[in-house]
């Protein structure tokens, strides 16, 4: 169905509540802090908003914005969606110090005060300090008389006490799905997992954080410049945290392997080097950093550190590769991948676990084996030595990428809801 059906949607919602539909978007991280899932909360809730919601934000005190600086959303210009925005949107409450048992009552108390008629979780574990207190709170809610949402960003075991083991852990992990009134995963490996278990079970994928833009070739050659790159130079890229599933290691030994084969190739990482949410993933980069050091790359490879939405954007034009050799496959849950679509990257990156029926290799990336820097190298190689390969694939990325725009993404976030309260059909599921 097109967002104009639902906005008549909600005209109903409102003949029979006399306002509008409240949603309260709860999330573990959100802008300022660096985070995938913050910078997806912030760009659903304006798409949501696009489309007649109100939504309100709760989230960690560490969200609070600088003294002088708006909260996400209070510019009418420059959203990571594109979208306009009312000058005091969305409604930031950065109020949880702790995410533990705690914390379920100030979040139901929240929801009332906001008159919400939805509590909406944006989850990954990380994002909440690892405590297990946020995967019971569908079941308090609801006895709240509150209508509860969950967003899976994934469904990766976490480490979530010393003592528990892996069936404890998947256990706590998957225990919102049995009791939110709506469920919703990003990809289907996850629907996967859970599907003929729990009810009302939705698949969305994600959209990109960043939005989609396109620069001159001068701008292209001037940004180039001023990172010290040369014309003739082989410039790979990575976007996003360094962590264990993202193949970092297999990154820097592609880069060595280009390298050795008498390359003249850089390395640019684009952005910061760990996000707010999991301290493991410091521990991480430090072994990165190290292998850097070891390959005697340093010098090869540069840190940008943290960019706005619109550098982050032309910094990825600016490539020539995009390098994202995830260890567990491409995934439609990953917001870097979805930016480097947007933003015409010519990509390799793994292949997926799972089939991705809108993707093809060599259509739209190369796709290699995980941890295979070997494969790496050479499909790094078929893009450099190809023009009209390079050329071909960043047209398609960019074709791909209008899939999974932000407005349809936010209507069916809207069709769950009306499913959920009888004003949708079930086809929305």
């Amino acid at each position: 169905m097109g967002s104009g059906e639902w906005r008549r949607g909600i005209g109903d919602w409102g003949a029979e509540s006399g306002e509008v539909m409240r949603v309260l978007m709860v999330t573990g991280e959100y802008p300022p802090m660096q985070g995938g899932v913050g910078a997806y909360s912030a760009a659903l809730a304006q798409a949501l908003h696009a489309l007649g919601v109100q939504v309100s934000v709760l989230t960690d005190r560490r969200a609070k914005p600088a003294p002088g600086k708006s909260a996400p959303g209070a510019s009418a210009t420059g959203s990571a969606t594109g979208l306009p925005v009312s000058p005091t949107y969305p409604q930031t409450y950065p109020q949880i110090d702790r995410w533990g048992w705690g914390s379920l009552g100030k979040i139901a108390d929240c929801a009332h005060s906001v008159g919400a008629d939805w509590i909406h979780v944006q989850y990954q574990t990380a994002a909440f300090r690892m405590h297990p207190a946020i995967n019971f709170g569908p079941l308090y809610w609801r006895r709240r008389g509150l209508r509860v949402a969950w967003t899976y960003h994934d469904l990766l075991v976490p480490y979530l006490f010393p003592k528990a083991g892996a069936r404890l852990r998947r256990w706590v992990t998957e225990r919102p799905a049995f009791s939110a009134d709506v469920t919703i995963v990003t990809n289907g490996q996850d629907r996967r997992q859970l599907a003929g278990r729990i009810v009302n079970l939705a698949e969305i994928p994600i959209g990109s954080n960043i939005h989609g833009v396109e620069i001159s070739a001068a701008e292209r050659r001037a940004l180039r410049t001023g990172w010290g790159y040369n014309d003739g130079d082989l410039l790979l890229a990575y976007f996003g945290f360094l962590n264990r599933s993202k193949g970092g290691m297999t990154l820097v030994e592609t880069l060595d392997r280009l390298v050795t084969q008498g390359r003249n190739a850089h390395l640019l990482m684009i952005g910061e080097r760990v996000g707010a949410s999991d301290p493991t993933n410091f521990a991480y980069l430090q072994e990165v950093e190290a292998r850097i050091t070891e390959l005697g790359l340093t010098e090869r490879v540069k840190w940008t550190g943290r960019l706005t939405d619109g550098e982050v954007a032309a910094s990825l034009n600016a490539v020539d590769v995009l390098v994202m050799p995830y260890s567990d496959g491409a995934s439609l849950r990953r917001g870097t991948l979805m930016a480097g679509l947007a933003n015409g990257c010519a990509i390799v990156t793994t292949a997926p676990q799972t089939p991705l029926p809108d993707f093809q290799d060599d259509r739209d990336w190369l796709a290699v084996p995980p941890n295979d820097a070997e494969a790496t190298a050479q499909a790094v190689l078929r893009i450099a030595d190809d023009p009209l390969l390079a050329a071909t694939l960043r047209a398609n990325a960019r074709q791909r990428s209008r899939l999974y725009g932000w407005e349809g993404i936010a209507a069916r976030h809207l069709a769950l809801y009306g499913f959920a309260t009888g004003l949708a059909d079930p086809d929305c599921l």
